[in-house]
């Protein structure tokens, strides 16, 4: 009898570092712009407008064209397809203006030229006549102009609100503004686009959504999508960024290239990339919230305002959501939610970590604090009182119950390992005696629904080739921008097959392996692709069973999968001969997985539905200090609790919780977009545009997952996602900054901090709570 040998492999639930990690150390990870270019690449840079809405009355491209290196000149004309790029399909997002331009820095013409800054120097040299018309560049500003919407707006409600809010023992109205924030991938947008014969053309591009660049490209050249290969192997960052806004970038790649019949490379400044591409919406949402003594919320009125841009792009998908979030982890017995999605004119903002759910929690999160301080109260008493229940008040405001709310659990783990009483304590003590210096501390929750709530974009495939000598082959449509869903997918595979990673090759996301994918977005990455890639497995395994069982003569429920190959009755096989068997006797050893969420559904027309199929939770507790004469703060330590099931791979998740965390501290404390009069955005470099770096972090910063849980759906490995719902978890910084400027005026007046709440924002905060307190 032959025993199967102890071998090391890798399992789901263990932690492997990230495939690329090496490579990234060692600076051999290859990127587009690592990418050799083919012999005659020409460069396009795009030429911007400077103005944020006007007519084109002319423009004189003579000097352009007759500027050193300068090959041609793209234009609207120079498109035989649609001159489109709208992922909403809505056809309001042209490649290049015509007749009129909404925002500065919208795309006017592209420069084609030898070398890329012969490129960029030639894009300035155009003369454009301008007749300029009104402007909105704010929320306010786009209320105050009539309100124009670029898409839909979403209704959600469930009770009687007014009668709520007349019944309300206690009332209070108000707004937040919530700051908008630019995605500052350290690889910026780019595309390489490689001209075939017929139709064909070969994209490379720095997406999250390669089948949509298919689709736009395909439009954008007036061809079948079958012409066109889409290529990703990894993106420098993406965080949402590179779910639509690559679409311009290989559209003006591919038309360059098919029209001169030359490889065409793009790839814009830092400045211009933060200037043409849309970032995370900034809201102002307005509130009437009603409530009884013991702070029990009884009803909820809002208006989620947001600065959409100038086109649709993604902006009604993210208000819907914002709307979705509006309740974050809260229980309200009546409550209606509106989302504006205002046409301004900047640049239309897009996808980004939390996908509008963060400026809907914000926002709950206001009237938490302002609940609290009216009525004296921590506000973590406040939040408690107003937790979803798990049997009764369990209904949100889009009429899905919750069955999985461990909210509670989370919580009170959180508030006890941190030891949030007993150092809120000392924060008053700290308080009382100190004059200049004041501390804060604050614990909030997050409760993240998952899922695409566009219900089509809920399936994901795969492509699995198992070769003769038991090496696998992995294509999925999931694209790897830093967050681990390449080396995860992988850990699927090796796990259903057995074997050790080694054994498993991840190859590039291509359009040419798995079709009609959806965005690497919406936190699903490893849900859809994973169950994917264990589908095309099970398919194989099935077809490996009924051949070992006939080669080895005994019945199919004799043959088990074990470490390093199967156990045929009383013989162990191992992966690599069973497979080399199988070849031999003409077994398929191919498959293409295929998975679709099930459960969910959601009717936009009544705001009802079932449309995540199952919600991620979590809790952060943030210490800070700040300085009541200059504004200045430090966040002195956080302590996060995090639920993402039966982690699939801990390392990693514990990696994209902190980073998470961080990214959403920048957000709402330092990342500031700075338009003036004129619509020109003022922040787009490094210089102007503060992202936090390594010295933010807090000197005391303990992450850790809820190792007791386990998804009740049946996920990939009962696994839940990572990618957006850390991201929240950083209020808790905004709620402790908070407290601490309420501390110069007794804890009697809600401070009211708009994000991101900057040094100079406490610094006012402080003095205004100062002149309200003296009366």
């Amino acid at each position: 009898m032959n025993k199967h040998p102890t071998i090391a492999r890798s399992t789901l639930h263990s932690s492997s570092r990230h495939d690329s990690g090496p490579k990234h150390v060692a600076g051999v990870a290859e990127y587009i712009d690592d990418i050799v270019e083919p012999e005659g690449t020409m460069h396009a840079y795009l030429a911007l407008s400077t103005r944020a809405h006007a007519e084109i009355v002319a423009i004189d491209y003579t000097a352009v064209k007759s500027a050193p290196g300068v090959i041609g000149v793209l234009t609207a004309d120079d498109i035989l397809g649609e001159n489109d790029v709208s992922p909403s399909h809505q056809h309001d997002e042209p490649i290049f203006a015509i007749g009129k331009v909404h925002f500065w820095g919208q795309p006017i013409f592209a420069v084609i030229a030898e070398t890329r800054d012969l490129a960029r120097r030639a894009a300035h040299l155009a003369k454009v006549e301008y007749r300029d018309l009104p402007h909105a560049i704010d929320v306010r500003a786009a209320q105050a102009a009539g309100g124009k919407l670029v898409t839909e707006p979403l209704k959600l409600e469930r009770g009687d609100v007014e009668a709520g809010l007349a019944s309300s023992p206690r009332r209070l109205k108000g707004s937040v503004v919530i700051g908008g924030q630019d995605h500052f991938y350290l690889e910026g947008q780019i595309a390489l686009a490689i001209p075939g014969e017929d139709e064909d053309v070969t994209v490379f591009s720095s997406t999250q959504h390669p089948s949509e660049v298919q689709l736009m490209v395909a439009h954008a050249l007036g061809i079948h999508q079958h012409a066109v290969t889409v290529n990703v192997r990894r993106m420098g960052g993406g965080f949402g960024g590179k779910e639509t806004q690559g679409n311009l970038f290989a559209a003006v790649a591919a038309i360059a290239a098919k029209k001169w019949h030359r490889a065409c490379k793009i790839r814009p400044d830092r400045d211009d990339d933060m200037t043409a591409t849309g970032k995370r919406h900034d809201f102002v949402v307005d509130y009437d919230v009603g409530f009884d003594d013991h702070g029990r919320i009884h009803a909820v009125d809002a208006i989620y305002g947001a600065r959409a841009g100038f086109s649709s792009d993604l902006s009604g998908p993210v208000t819907d959501r914002a709307l979705f979030h509006c309740d974050n982890a809260y229980w309200y017995p009546a409550v209606r939610a509106v989302s504006q999605p205002l046409y301004t004119n900047t640049v239309s903002n897009t996808a980004f970590r939390g996908f509008g759910g963060p400026q809907g929690m914000m926002a709950a999160e206001r009237w938490i604090e302002n609940i609290a301080y009216t009525l004296g109260k921590d506000p973590l008493e406040i939040r408690k009182a107003n937790f979803y229940g798990t049997d009764t008040n369990n209904i949100t405001p889009y009429h899905q119950t919750i069955g999985d709310n461990i909210v509670h659990r989370i919580v009170d783990e959180l508030e006890t390992s941190s030891d949030y009483q007993a150092r809120r304590q000392a924060v008053l003590a700290f308080n009382a005696a100190s004059a200049v210096l004041k501390k804060g501390i604050a614990l909030t929750p997050v409760k993240f629904g998952i899922s695409f709530t566009a219900t089509w974009f809920n399936q994901a495939g795969a492509l699995v080739h198992v070769y003769r000598d038991g090496s696998i082959h992995l294509s999925h449509g999931g694209t790897e921008m830093g967050q681990g869903l390449y080396i995860k997918v992988a850990q699927v595979l090796a796990d259903a097959f057995g074997v050790g990673l080694d054994a498993v090759k991840i190859m590039a996301t291509t359009t040419g392996k798995v079709p009609n994918t959806s965005a690497t977005a919406a936190s699903s990455g490893s849900d859809l692709n994973g169950m994917a890639a264990y589908d095309a497995a099970r398919q194989i395994k099935e077809r490996l069973v009924v051949h070992a069982a006939k080669l080895y003569q005994c019945d199919e429920a004799e043959v088990l999968w074990v470490p390093g190959g199967i156990q045929a009755g009383d013989q162990f096989v191992p992966f690599d001969e069973l497979v080399a068997s199988a070849y031999l006797n003409r077994v398929q050893l191919s498959a293409a997985g295929f998975y679709q969420t099930p459960t969910i559904h959601w009717d936009r027309a009544t705001g009802r539905g079932h449309p995540f199929y199952y919600f991620a939770y979590g809790a952060s507790v943030s210490e800070v200090t700040i300085d009541t004469l200059t504004g200045e703060y430090i966040v002195d330590r956080v302590d996060i609790l995090h639920d993402v099931g039966k982690s699939l791979n801990p390392a990693i998740d514990i990696g994209q919780v902190e980073g998470g965390f961080i990214q959403g501290m920048g957000w709402l404390t330092t990342e500031e977009l700075v338009w003036d009069d004129k619509g020109q955005l003022r922040t787009k470099a490094p210089s102007t545009y503060k992202i936090p770096v390594a010295s933010d972090v807090p000197p005391i910063f303990t992450v850790k997952l809820a190792e007791w849980s386990i998804n009740a759906e049946p996920t990939i490995g009962r696994s839940k996602a990572v990618g957006e719902p850390p991201l929240m978890l950083a209020m808790s910084v905004v709620e402790a900054l908070s407290m601490a400027v309420a501390s110069v005026a007794e804890y009697k007046i809600a401070p009211n901090l708009d994000t991101p709440v900057t040094p100079e924002r406490v610094l006012m905060g402080c003095e205004r709570l100062k002149r309200e307190a003296r009366g």
